[in-house]
C-alpha cells in the first residue's frame, strides 16, 4: 500500500508515464495524442486511513509521448464501478462522462476522458488503449472478425464497433471476465485494448498485439491493393512537385479558409505520393477514415483533386475551385442529413485535407501542430486502407457514426475548454533581418501574439538560433534569403508557404548603412544600401503580395523605415535616400494593393542602438564620431535628443509593428508610424 504521506509519485505512476513514453513514442503503436493508458493500485484514504484502490489513466486530450503525472486523472474505483448500477443505458451515455467528476479521488488531476470506463471495468491492474494502424485496419475489415481469429485464435477477441464511452467499458469487461485467456481484445473500426497484472505484461501484450497484426499483414496481403498507378498521376520530381505545391497551397489555403481561417501544411512522404498516384485514390478516399482520432482531425472525408498536377496552373485553379464548391454543398447536405436539435453548429465546410496527384497532400488546422497532426493522421488512414484492402475490403464505420462522433457534445465540450486565440492566431509572419535586433525582437513578439513565423536573414545562423528560441517548426522557422536576390527571394517566400500555407504579414526590416559624407560616399556604397533596403523591401513586398493576392485573405506589409526618411541627417545621403524610397513605397503600395484588403504602412525608428545588426556593424561606430560621443554613449545620446528624453529599444518597434498588423487598426493603410521618443524634426508634415 502506498503510504499517505507519500510525495514523490508512486511506483505505479512512474511505471505507467515510463510505459506511455515508450508505447507512445512509436507511430507504429499509436497516434498523436491517441489512446490511453492505465494503472490501478491501493494506496490509504487520508481520512479513514483504510485502503483505497485508485486508477491512474491518461485524461482528456493528453499525448502519450509527453505524457506527465499532471496529465493523469485519478479515481476512486469503488465508486467508478458503482456507476454500473446507475447507468441509464447507451441513449444516455454522455451523462456518465460528468459521473466520473464524482468518482475523483482527492483533486482528481485531469479531465477523465469518455475512454475512463474501459479501464476502471477491466479487472487487471494495467490497460492499455491504442490505435496501431495495423490494428485498425483489421477493425475496419470486412470480415475483421474472422480475420482477428485468423491472426490470434483465441487470445484476442473481437469486439463490435460502439462508440466509445460507458456500455464499450461494460462490453470489454464481459470480454474480458468471459475469456480468461484473452490478452486484449480488436476494437471494430477503432483499435485495440490490451491488459495485464503489471505494467511490463500489459505493454508486451500491447505490443504483441501490434506486431503479430504487421507480420499478418505483410504475410497474408495482396499487392497493390490501391490498383494500378496511373501514369498520369506519378509523382513529379522533387524540385518540379514543391515548385507546383508552393503554387497551390496559397489557393488552396485561401479556399480551405473561406468559413474559417487555417494554418497548412504540406506533405510529400513516400506513403503519400504513392496513394495519390493509384487508380483507386478517389474511390477509397470517398470512404474516409474510421478511427475516431482520425476523422475528427481529417474531417469526414478529403478533398481529392482529379487532375494531374502537372495540368497548365489555369486549369488546376478553376478545376480545384469547382471542386471546394462541390465539397462545401456536400458536407452542408451530410451535415444537415444527420444533425438533431440538439447537435452543435456546423464548424465549418471546408476540406481539411485535400490529396494532389503528382504533388502530395495539404492539411489544414487552426495552427500549425493541428495542420500536421491532420496529415499524420491521414498517413495513418492510407496505411488503415492498405491492409485492409490487402487482406479483405475496407469498410470503415458509417458516415452517421462518424456524424455522430464529428459533433459529440463531449468533443464540442473539448473545443469549449480550450484556451482562447491569440490575437495573430492564424497569421503567417515573414521577417527579414531576424536574426537580430528589430527583426528579432519583431520575430519574438509576433510569435507571442500566435503568429506562425519565418525569420529570414542572411545570417542563417543568427536567424536559426532565433526560430529554434521561439519553439520549433511548428511556430517558427529560418530561412537565408540576400533580399536583394530575386530569385532567392522567391525562394524564401517559396519555402515559408511550403511551411505553413502562405503568406499573410511581411515585415521589411532587413538594411544597412554606411555613414558617409557626399562626397566620401561612393557608388558601391549608394548601390549598396539601395540594393538591401529599396530594392530588397520591393522585391519582398511583390514576392509576398502574390501569394497574398492568390490567398485572396488579405494581409499587412509593414516597412521599418527610419527617421532618416523625412529628417536630413548629416553624413547620411545615401541611408537617408533609400530609407526616404522605403517610405514612398509604402504609400504607392498602399494604393495599389488596397483593392485585395492587404494594408501597407511603415515605422519610422530613430536611435534603436541596442542589439542592432546595424549599429554594431560599423554604423553605431560611424554616427558617434559624427556627433562626437563615446560609441557605448550613443543611445543615451539619441535619447536627450528626443522630447521623452527615452532610449527606443527594439521592442518598442516591435510593439508597433503589433498594433499595425494586429486587430485593432484593420482600416488603416498608407500610415507612418514614428518609433523615436519625438523627434520634432522628422514630424510628418
Amino acid at each position: 500500500m502506498i503510504p499517505l504521506a507519500a510525495t514523490d509519485p508512486p511506483r505505479e505512476v512512474i511505471e505507467l508515464l515510463e510505459r506511455s513514453h515508450r508505447l507512445g513514442s512509436d507511430p507504429r503503436n499509436t497516434n498523436y495524442a491517441g489512446g490511453n493508458t492505465s494503472t490501478k493500485a491501493f494506496i490509504a484514504d487520508p481520512v479513514t486511513g483504510t485502503d483505497a484502490e485508485v486508477m491512474w489513466v491518461k485524461g482528456s486530450g493528453g499525448d502519450l509521448g509527453t505524457l506527465q503525472e499532471a496529465g493523469l486523472a485519478m479515481l476512486r474505483i469503488d465508486r467508478l464501478r458503482a456507476l454500473v448500477g446507475v447507468y441509464p443505458g447507451p441513449e444516455r451515455e454522455d451523462e456518465m462522462v460528468a459521473a466520473f467528476d464524482f468518482c475523483m479521488h482527492g483533486r482528481g488531476g485531469a479531465a477523465p476522458s469518455i475512454d475512463t470506463a474501459m479501464h476502471g471495468l477491466v479487472t487487471c491492474s494495467n490497460v492499455d488503449h491504442l490505435h496501431p494502424d495495423a490494428g485498425i485496419a483489421l477493425a475496419t475489415a470486412a470480415d475483421g472478425e474472422k480475420l482477428t481469429t485468423q491472426c490470434f485464435g483465441d487470445t484476442v477477441v473481437w469486439v463490435p464497433w460502439r462508440r466509445p464511452g460507458f456500455q464499450l467499458g461494460l462490453d470489454i469487461a464481459a470480454i474480458q471476465e468471459a475469456n480468461p485467456q484473452a490478452i486484449g481484445c480488436i476494437l471494430g473500426g477503432h483499435g485495440i485494448t490490451a491488459w495485464g497484472d503489471t505494467s511490463d505484461e500489459c505493454e508486451s501484450r500491447s505490443l504483441h498485439i501490434i506486431r503479430t497484426a504487421e507480420e499478418f499483414l505483410v504475410k497474408n496481403g495482396r499487392a497493390e491493393p490501391f490498383g494500378k498507378v496511373v501514369e498520369a498521376n506519378k509523382p513529379l520530381d522533387s524540385a518540379a512537385r514543391r515548385a507546383r505545391a508552393a503554387e497551390l497551397f496559397p489557393l488552396l489555403r485561401g479556399l480551405a479558409s473561406t468559413d474559417t481561417r487555417q494554418v497548412g501544411h504540406y506533405s510529400d512522404a513516400d506513403v503519400v505520393m504513392d496513394f495519390v498516384s493509384r487508380e483507386r485514390l478517389a474511390e477509397l478516399a470517398a470512404l474516409g477514415t474510421s478511427c475516431p482520432d482520425h476523422f475528427l482531425r481529417t474531417k469526414v472525408r478529403p478533398m481529392v483533386v482529379d487532375l494531374p498536377g502537372d495540368a497548365p496552373f489555369e486549369n488546376l485553379e478553376t478545376r480545384i475551385r469547382e471542386l471546394h464548391q462541390d465539397y462545401r454543398r456536400d458536407y452542408q447536405a451530410y451535415y444537415e442529413r444527420y444533425a438533431t436539435p440538439d447537435s452543435p453548429a456546423m464548424r465549418g465546410a471546408d476540406p481539411a485535407v485535400v490529396l494532389v496527384p503528382g504533388v502530395g497532400m495539404f492539411t489544414f488546422g487552426r495552427d500549425k501542430q493541428t495542420a500536421r497532426v491532420a496529415s499524420e493522421f491521414y498517413i495513418n488512414a492510407i496505411n488503415v486502407m492498405r491492409g485492409a484492402e490487402s487482406v479483405s475490403t475496407y469498410a470503415p464505420i458509417s458516415e452517421e457514426e462518424k456524424f455522430r462522433i464529428e459533433y459529440w457534445e463531449l468533443e464540442e465540450q473539448k473545443l469549449r475548454r480550450m484556451a482562447p486565440p491569440k490575437a495573430l492566431a492564424t497569421r503567417i509572419a515573414f521577417v527579414t533581418g531576424g536574426g537580430s535586433g528589430i527583426g528579432a525582437a519583431t520575430a519574438r513578439r509576433l510569435s507571442a501574439e500566435g503568429a506562425c513565423v519565418i525569420v529570414a536573414d542572411r545570417n542563417f545562423e543568427s536567424a536559426e538560433l532565433v526560430a529554434k528560441e521561439l519553439g520549433g517548426s511548428d511556430r517558427a522557422i529560418a530561412v537565408s534569403v540576400d533580399v536583394s536576390s530575386p530569385e532567392e527571394v522567391v525562394a524564401a517566400i517559396n519555402e515559408s508557404v511550403l511551411a505553413y500555407g502562405g503568406v499573410d504579414l511581411v515585415v521589411n526590416n532587413a538594411g544597412l548603412s554606411i555613414s558617409k559624407s557626399l562626397q566620401d560616399t561612393t557608388v558601391e556604397d549608394w548601390d549598396r544600401q539601395h540594393s538591401v533596403m529599396a530594392r530588397g523591401s520591393f522585391l519582398v513586398s511583390q514576392a509576398a503580395a502574390k501569394v497574398m493576392m492568390a490567398q485572396a485573405m488579405g494581409g499587412d506589409i509593414i516597412y521599418i523605415a527610419s527617421k532618416n526618411a523625412v529628417f536630413a541627417g548629416p553624413n547620411n545621403v545615401a541611408y537617408g535616400a533609400a530609407k526616404a524610397d522605403q517610405a514612398h513605397q509604402v504609400r504607392l503600395l498602399a494604393a495599389e494593393l488596397g483593392q485585395y484588403g492587404i494594408r501597407v504602412n511603415g515605422i519610422n525608428p530613430d536611435g534603436v542602438v541596442r542589439g542592432s545588426g546595424i549599429f554594431a556593424g560599423g554604423w553605431g561606430a560611424q554616427r558617434a564620431s559624427v556627433y562626437g560621443v563615446e560609441e557605448d554613449k550613443l543611445g543615451e545620446f539619441y535619447a536627450q535628443r528626443t522630447l521623452l528624453k527615452r532610449e527606443v529599444l527594439p521592442e518598442h518597434v516591435a510593439s508597433a509593428v503589433f498594433v499595425l498588423s494586429g486587430p485593432e487598426l484593420v482600416h488603416t493603410t498608407g500610415l507612418h508610424i514614428a518609433v523615436d521618443a519625438g523627434v520634432a524634426a522628422a514630424f510628418l508634415r
